[in-house]
Formats: C-alpha cells, structure tokens, sequence
C-alpha cells in the first residue's frame, strides 16, 4: 500500500476533464483511499479510511469517478457494492465474491492459464459475431467464514 503516483492523479484529471469533471480534494481522497487498499472496498469502508466524507459525497463522487473511467463498482451480493480503481490504473485481476458475506478478493492466475482463458473468451465472442475488448472474471461461491 503505497502512496499513489503524481502519473495516476494526473491520469485521474485528464479522464475527469474528458467528462467535464475537475479533480476536487473529495475525489483525491476516494483516489488515494482506493489505490492503497489491497481488494475492492464497500462505502462504509470508504467512508471509514476517507475522514470528512459525507457518504451523499461519496455516492456522487464514485459514480463520476466511475463515468470517466477511473473507478469501477463490483455488484455483490453484500448490502453495499464494492469500488476499486480500474483495472488499466491497476492490473488486470479477477474477483472472488462471497455468495454469504458480500466479500470480494482479488486474484490473479499464472500468464499461461490468462492467455488460454482469453483465447477460449475470443472463440465464444467471436462465435456470438461480439467484438471483446477485454474480460473479467468474478468468481462466486462462499469464502472460508461463511461456509
């Protein structure tokens, strides 16, 4: 958990200019909050790791952020969703999410296994004449608390 780079927030203003947004100090927090967190985070625990946010603030926050491409909600079966930078700020991972808690863990899979698993999504789009430009993965079942 690093400080976030000068590059991402200046990645960060150029895609909110894009949209006609500007780059304000609540939107630096929930930036500087979601580089730094190891998985996915809900809003409570947003809120919890960004003092002075209003959880109204947060909601219209992410959801610009969201629109220009710089975070990216996870639907989970939790209460809350969950945010996390996108994945072209971070790198490219999948998702495991709990079916009982909501919870959501990053996983990544050996280059190999990725390549073959994008060569088999290619053959399914292409069959469905759908022109892929990337993939995720979400793995749902139950994590180690809730089974």
């Amino acid at each position: 958990m690093s400080e976030p780079s000068a590059d991402l927030h200046t990645i960060v203003t150029r895609r909110l200019r894009h949209v006609g947004q500007r780059f304000t100090s609540q939107r630096r927090s929930l930036v500087d909050v979601l580089a730094a967190a190891p998985s996915p985070l809900t809003l409570p625990q947003l809120l919890e790791r960004s003092s002075g946010l209003a959880q109204s603030s947060a909601y219209r926050n992410l959801a610009v952020l969201e629109r220009a491409g710089v975070a990216h909600r996870i639907v989970t079966t939790g209460d809350h969703a969950c945010w996390e930078l996108a994945e072209d700020l971070t790198e490219h991972h999948h998702h495991l999410i709990c079916s009982g808690c909501g919870d959501v863990t990053d996983f990544t899979v050996p280059s190999e296994i990725e390549r073959r698993l994008d060569t088999a999504l290619t053959e399914v789009a292409t069959g469905a004449d759908f022109r892929a430009l990337h993939h995720r993965l979400d793995l749902v079942g139950l994590c180690t608390r809730c089974r």
